[in-house]
């Protein structure tokens, strides 16, 4: 299945999650390419719409392999496959983690400004992305929601690879999925058009959905680029990130 682009995905993806969530929800979409696609899921669902941000580990000297992910909270997740295959710790990738601290909190204070979080004490919330090659920032971001006391998380994204869908689905209420895709599969390739967002065009999606942004729709910026239950992988927690250095 192709989409059109990532609004296209989500009101696919919003009629599919009709039938699957329950009233009271919160659409919590990750920062950047998530959001558009949330934003389509939460008009649907009349639900709110809050960013979650998560910032994906790469291996030493190999910045296009995904060893893990931190998310905002401080919860960090690990991609066992690619760690064993690259002899890596979880040791190892806390310590890699520490190293995203600081650009995870000045991204924090972007996407939430003065806003308080919304209260996920006792509701639904619904993680959704753009897609997912690895499953470790979708359950990066899904923990993030429990720490917030998420009593039920969903994960919800057009394209998953089966083996991924089948570790986030150990760790997720649910997770509901368009399209199974091969793994080792790059996003873009399930969309027509797909643009890379800036931070301040996927923010524009959060002032939209809550009533005080632009009418228009956000334009990409640049070309297209090429619960309770138990995790089902190691999980690591760093603590809140420091507070943002003064310039």
């Amino acid at each position: 299945m192709i989409f059109r682009d990532r609004e296209h995905a989500g009101q696919m993806l919003a009629a599919k999650l009709h039938r699957r969530v329950p009233g009271e929800a919160v659409v919590l979409g990750v920062a950047r390419g998530g959001l558009p696609v949330a934003y389509q899921v939460a008009c649907s669902l009349e639900a709110a719409l809050e960013p979650v941000v998560v910032r994906r580990i790469a291996a030493p000297g190999e910045p296009a392999v995904c060893v893990g992910a931190i998310a905002e909270g401080g919860a960090v997740t690990v991609n066992g496959r690619a760690c064993r295959c690259l002899g890596l710790t979880e040791l190892d990738v806390a310590d890699l983690a520490r190293r995203e601290v600081v650009d995870l909190a000045r991204r924090v204070r972007f996407y939430h400004g003065e806003e308080p979080p919304l209260d996920l004490t006792g509701r639904t919330a619904v993680v959704v992305d753009d897609g997912a090659t690895t499953g470790a920032s979708a359950r990066a971001a899904g923990r993030a929601a429990r720490a917030r006391g998420a009593a039920s998380v969903v994960f919800a994204a057009p394209a998953i690879p089966a083996l991924v869908q089948a570790e986030l689905q150990e760790e997720f209420d649910d997770v509901v999925v368009l399209e199974v895709v091969p793994e080792h599969f790059a996003v873009s390739y399930c969309y027509q058009e797909f643009h890379r967002l800036r931070d301040e065009d996927a923010l524009a999606y959060v002032h939209r959905a809550r009533g005080r942004g632009e009418a228009a729709q956000p334009q990409p910026a640049a070309a297209p680029s090429a619960q309770s239950r138990p995790p089902a992988s190691p999980s690591l927690t760093l603590g809140a990130p420091p507070p943002i250095p003064p310039p």
